[in-house]
């Protein structure tokens, strides 16, 4: 089993790409979870877009007794679907349902049931304390993969993250695997993703073009890996699955 968590800045693009990067996992025949790590609870939308994933919160705060098939929905292309969720709007800690997630899952043996071949942490990036750094610590993510575009904003964030996780390293947390360019068309785009990636001694794994096409599967109810198969924008996608996964043997 690979488990690997996606970061970067809100609005980003964290989850759009990591539904599409379960969509492709799922493609070649792997089994997937993706688990959404935002009080949002939306990281799973584009892959279940008729019902939604109740979130463990939710769960928690309304049943006394829940199933794992409580907490976990599957997709059309058969991902696992699980979402965190987050406190009452104005109270308690949003950090505190990523643990609260994290540990139910464990306890009520998700893992060892649906055993999946890939797990994936899609993470609100813009905090990197408490429970948002729950997917970095050991036994859950082996690696984080950080997303970025070319924006100021976005770098930044970024380099938070990436500085977050080489601090953590002495408590064997997860490992930097590298940074996904999700473009947005600035100027000097790659060349700001890739000194960002050279800063932290690392790589940028995938450029993903900035395309309509993301707006029009989202506008479909799906991926772009589901709904456009034969699309340039998949194939870079499933490149990029790819490589994430050979990474893991390495």
């Amino acid at each position: 089993m690979i488990k690997f968590a996606i970061y970067g800045k809100g609005g980003i693009g964290k989850s759009t790409l990591s539904s599409n990067l379960s969509a492709a996992f799922a493609a070649n025949g792997l089994r997937v979870m993706q688990i959404g790590c935002d009080p949002k609870a939306d990281s799973t939308t584009l892959l279940r877009p008729k019902e939604e994933v109740t979130s463990v919160l939710d769960l928690v705060r309304s049943k006394k007794n829940f199933t794992i098939e409580d907490m976990v929905k599957e997709s059309r292309s058969g991902v696992l679907c699980v979402e965190a969720g987050g406190p009452v709007p104005g109270l308690g800690c949003a950090g505190r349902g990523i643990i609260n997630a994290l540990e139910q899952l464990e306890a009520k043996g998700a893992y060892e049931k649906y055993k999946p071949d890939v797990v994936i942490y899609d993470v609100l990036g813009d905090v990197v304390c408490g429970g948002f750094t729950m997917p970095m610590r050991k036994g859950y993510a082996d690696k984080v993969y950080i997303v970025t575009s070319g924006e100021k904003m976005a770098i930044y964030a970024a380099a938070n993250i990436a500085m977050a996780v080489e601090n953590f390293k002495s408590r064997d947390y997860a490992k930097l695997g590298g940074i996904i360019l999700n473009c947005r068309g600035v100027e000097n785009e790659e060349k700001r993703a890739a000194e960002l990636a050279a800063d932290f001694g690392t790589d940028v794994i995938a450029t993903i073009p900035r395309d309509s096409i993301f707006e029009k599967a989202e506008s479909e109810g799906g991926t772009v890996v589901e709904l456009y198969p034969d699309s340039e924008v998949t194939k870079k996608l499933l490149k990029a699955a790819d490589y994430i996964f050979n990474s893991f043997k390495e």
